[in-house]
């Protein structure tokens, strides 16, 4: 095929790839034009500056003393219990997370098996946090407890879906070999699998730990334990000078955690 017949195939294929794209523009303009149409702006009043204010005056002007304070009841050891939710949460999902990723895998089970094993992740990872931590709540009662089991459900989903998909692009080459030296289905996974895994898991590990930071601060609103009980409590009581604190020592925590979770992700990638 010369260049002359390739530059009218071109043109050839430009007014369907023009009337895709302008519908697609139409059909994205439609959704924006309806989804508009269902804000309600009733709500607003005239009082809401004066709020909007305050919150902003309060963020501006936190309470220095609460959020340096050693105590149980300080920021100082709440954003240390928020840490531990998430790490320990974390830690229990990325490990029961480990049987659900192989069970998934196309890879290494028959279809039928692993078909079962991602239908069973996508129902986990379906249900949100918020729901899982009014659940269990109902069994633990409110407290840190409640928190860890919250984040090892919620990890379990996303860090599942993040092992199939480094298993699936895994090289498995090595397994025919082990097979013909009789090693079991086991021995295959734990000398073959595993060690070329290791840095792939430990970077979603890292990656889900960065993000089960923020939720064990929202689940503190339903009671989970962390810091977000004591910032619902503050806004409930228009303490802004103490929501000003939270937000700051959240802000400061997540930067250093994502900070050093970066860097260690990108270590892993290059090493």
């Amino acid at each position: 095929m010369n260049q002359s017949q390739r530059v009218e195939e071109q043109f050839a294929l430009e007014p369907s790839n023009r009337f895709y794209k302008i519908s697609l523009f139409v059909i994205v303009l439609f959704l924006i034009f309806w989804s508009a149409t269902s804000v309600n702006f009733n709500g607003i009043e005239e009082s809401s500056l004066q709020v909007a204010q305050s919150i902003i005056n309060g963020i501006l002007h936190p309470d220095l003393e609460f959020l340096f304070n050693f105590s149980n009841s300080g920021v100082l050891y709440l954003l240390f219990e928020t840490i531990c939710i998430a790490f320990l949460g974390t830690i229990v999902g990325a490990v029961l997370a480990i049987p659900f990723a192989f069970l998934s895998s196309y890879k290494l089970m028959p279809k039928p098996v692993a078909y079962v094993g991602r239908l069973l992740t996508m129902a986990v990872r379906t249900i949100p946090s918020l729901v899982y931590g009014l659940m269990f709540i109902r069994v633990s009662g409110p407290g840190p407890f409640t928190g860890v089991l919250t984040m090892s459900f919620i990890s379990i989903g996303m860090v599942t879906k993040l092992y199939i998909d480094a298993i699936e692009n895994l090289d498995t080459d090595i397994l025919e070999s082990m097979t013909s030296m009789g090693l079991t289905k086991f021995e295959q996974i734990y000398y073959g699998i595993l060690p070329q895994l290791f840095s792939y898991f430990l970077s979603i590990v890292i990656y889900r730990f960065d993000m089960n930071l923020r939720d064990a601060s929202v689940l503190g609103l339903v009671g989970a334990g962390g810091i977000g009980a004591p910032l619902i409590f503050a806004m409930n009581s228009y303490r802004w000078n103490e929501v000003g604190s939270i937000l700051i020592g959240l802000v400061i925590l997540v930067l250093i955690i994502e900070f050093f979770s970066n860097k260690i992700r990108d270590r892993l990638v290059k090493g």
